[in-house]
């Protein structure tokens, strides 16, 4: 079997969150299940330098975007035993960022029609197409309208993953002329609730329609947490699938990280309290063993729940023994609200805004516990890295979290649960995991048990490959 991954980002190349460490890792779970799974992504001007020097050109064509033919470069590279396809236009992709820009639409546009235009000219046909997000939303659209009955590309199935519903690639109804280029007989698919919609002609079009959790998967049937799709999912519902994301587990290994202060395992934890130690110096806290350090890696927006814990933060802070830690950046409030925790209580409270990977690695090994209240969470993969590093998650029960972490009130759990989405039902969770942490020999069963969950590639893959047989079979 073979699959063209189609993606917007993917490590080692690029990444900006979930998606590109996704794109980076399953695929090579797949090849190591003798998948032939290649990756095909934007060559984008951010991409290290030493990373291109590795990149093979193959040739060059033109792709159509609406009335436009524009230049169009193949190069190849091979990362973890995966061919990789980089698609060159320094018009569209030689930029410092890789989204945020104006002209977005048609970007995507151009690389979503890419994808297919470059198949005669990579020796790859692939039994399916495996889309992901807006940005590659277009490919099955343009594979249904137009490449469908061409020699050479017969056959071929389409799967769309749904990784985030909340971007959906909305833009005016010029779009449809001045990008796309698409006939008058194919409207429908693109526009929704008088806009183009992209994401929409991704799930209208392709064969199958994945999410990255099985609860995400039955949440955004509900318009709570569509962002207006559930009437357009709930008529295809019959051909939604959630699966489950993994992590890299050899990346992501405390008893090899080079990246944590000492290293660590199941079997033998007691390093763990040294990235503690050291973690705790590094931001000038007290080196306190019997206070609980309390972790967050996260994006600072609102579905994150951050609302909630701006709204009991500060009586948390007053009312318990604890060290909050947190990396990463986003909306003004939350950056604002969160510097002024810091200022107010510097020996309790610390940030650092944007996102250094060594040290959210250093934050997975030093804390006690990993607080994600989210509002929503397609899957999430900080709170699987946090059960592998033993930092208990503290999760709010919505999609992925809901999948992935259960209450240890049953002594058979691996974290703490709220349901509601509440401020003080988050608080009660957090006071409960902090009184939990003073029961020492409690707390390491607790630990043992965290960083024994198989949250790897592996089963994900099955079933990855078990969907990929019944679509090529339709």
């Amino acid at each position: 079997m073979k699959v063209l991954f189609a993606t917007s980002e993917a490590l080692p190349f690029a990444a900006s969150g979930g998606l590109g460490e996704v794109a980076g890792s399953l695929p090579q779970a797949l090849r190591k299940r003798l998948v032939g799974c290649r990756v095909v992504m934007p060559l984008y001007g951010t991409i290290d330098p030493k990373l291109k020097e590795s990149m093979r050109f193959i040739t060059h064509i033109c792709v159509p975007v609406a009335w436009r033919r524009q230049y169009c470069g193949i190069f190849e590279a091979k990362a973890g035993g995966v061919i990789y396809y980089l698609i060159d236009n320094q018009y569209y992709f030689k930029r410092d960022t890789m989204y945020g820009h104006y002209d977005d639409a048609e970007r995507f546009a151009f690389f979503s029609r890419a994808v297919l235009e470059i198949i005669p000219s990579i020796d790859f046909k692939p039994d399916i197409i495996h889309c992901n997000d807006w940005e590659t939303a277009l490919t099955p659209f343009y594979y249904s309208t137009i490449f469908a009955q061409q020699p050479g590309y017969e056959g071929i199935k389409t799967i769309f993953t749904i990784h985030n519903i909340q971007y959906q690639g909305v833009y005016g109804n010029e779009l449809i002329e001045n990008v796309i280029g698409a006939d008058m007989t194919h409207y429908n698919f693109l526009r929704y609730d008088n806009s183009v919609n992209l994401m929409k002609a991704g799930i209208e079009c392709s064969n199958v329609v994945t999410t990255v959790s099985p609860s995400y998967a039955k949440e955004i049937l509900d318009p709570w947490h569509s962002h207006g799709l559930d009437t357009i999912l709930k008529a295809r519902s019959w051909k939604i699938h959630g699966i489950l994301n993994g992590i890299d587990t050899d990346s992501y290994n405390p008893e090899t990280d080079s990246e944590i202060y000492a290293n660590y395992s199941a079997d033998v934890i007691s390093n763990k309290a040294l990235n503690k130690k050291k973690l705790q110096q590094r931001f000038g806290l007290s080196q306190n063993k019997a206070i609980p350090v309390v972790g967050m890696v996260t994006r600072l927006v609102s579905h994150k729940g951050l609302d909630l814990i701006k709204s009991v933060l500060e009586e948390f802070l007053i009312t318990t023994d604890v060290q909050f830690i947190v990396l990463g950046s986003g909306e003004w409030q939350y950056e604002s609200f969160f510097k002024d925790m810091a200022e107010k209580y510097p020996d309790k409270f610390v940030i650092t805004l944007g996102f250094f990977p060594e040290l959210a690695r250093k934050i997975y090994a030093g804390s006690d516990l990993f607080l994600m209240p989210s509002k929503s969470e397609p899957c999430g993969l900080s709170q699987m890295v946090a059960l592998r590093y033993g930092a208990i998650p503290i999760v709010r029960e919505t999609g992925g979290l809901r999948d992935t972490v259960s209450d240890s009130a049953d002594n058979k759990g691996n974290g703490f649960v709220f349901s509601n989405y509440n401020a003080h039902d988050m608080l009660a969770a957090l006071k409960r995991a902090c009184e939990g942490y003073k029961n020492k020999a409690g707390w390491e069963i607790l630990v043992k048990r965290a960083m024994q969950c198989d949250n790897s590639w592996g089963k994900s893959a099955k079933e990855y490959m078990r969907l990929y047989r019944e679509t090529v079979k339709q």
